[in-house]
């Protein structure tokens, strides 16, 4: 079938490795039991990270779909142990404002198991942290400002896929998302376009590494199935 473009992105072949079932499941059950044994750390070695293995994650986070393929995001890496106080020494403050008044009750009450408060030491124990900004908008060449779409949605899945690539090279990470974060935006000094959307510690577990024994939850709880009948 031929597939005539009027304009924008040229078409090519797309010819993805074609499995059978049997060969797909088995993959695929391989890749949910790897999957399954990743868990959010809080207790971090200080071990060094090859800058590599960072910039392979953010290059398998890159191939997630985005709205109209604007590619949203853009992941700032540090490793100065300078701007790693700074960010937990904010971080750590409006951690602080939040568990001291501003969550509510029912926030305070659900994190309560796993044990969380506003300390934040493993921001500068890690040799890596990651904060990912939203374009929530781009800039052309000439300076006017071009809509984007599908933001959030978008950088969600790609930073799902980030999360995904350091599991799969052994690396650990969690998902801290301080309340406000525009302090990032400040330290990190990023344009006006970009808001954080997530900042990601990275690094190896401590060998004395502890997690909450989680229940995660079953197939039947998190699904829906409608099949028509044979």
């Amino acid at each position: 079938m031929t597939k005539i473009i009027k304009a924008g992105f040229p078409h090519v072949p797309y010819r993805p490795e074609r499995v059978e079932p049997s060969e797909g499941l088995a993959r695929g059950q391989a890749l949910f039991d790897d999957l399954e044994r990743r868990r959010s750390v809080r207790y971090f070695t200080d071990q060094p990270v090859p800058r590599e293995m960072i910039e392979i994650a953010i290059r398998a986070a890159s191939t997630a779909p985005s709205g109209a393929h604007q590619q949203p995001w853009t992941f700032v890496a540090i490793a100065d142990k300078g701007i790693q106080r700074q960010i937990r020494e904010a971080a750590e403050e409006e951690e602080r404002i939040s568990y001291g008044g501003r969550m509510s009750d029912e926030w305070i009450e659900a994190l309560r198991p796993i044990g969380t408060d506003w300390r934040k030491p493993f921001l500068e124990t890690v040799p890596w942290v990651v904060v990912v900004f939203a374009q929530h908008y781009g800039v052309d060449e000439d300076g006017q400002k071009r809509k984007h779409f599908y933001v959030r949605e978008s950088v969600g899945i790609a930073c799902g896929m980030f999360i995904a690539a350091l599991h799969q090279m052994g690396l650990s990470t969690l998902t801290h998302t301080p309340s406000p974060m525009g302090f990032l935006s400040k330290i990190l000094d990023r344009p006006a376009n970009e808001k954080p959307f997530i900042l990601l510690p990275i690094g190896y577990p401590a060998d004395d590494a502890t997690v909450p024994d989680l229940r995660r939850k079953t197939l039947s709880e998190v699904s829906e199935w409608k099949i028509s009948d044979p």
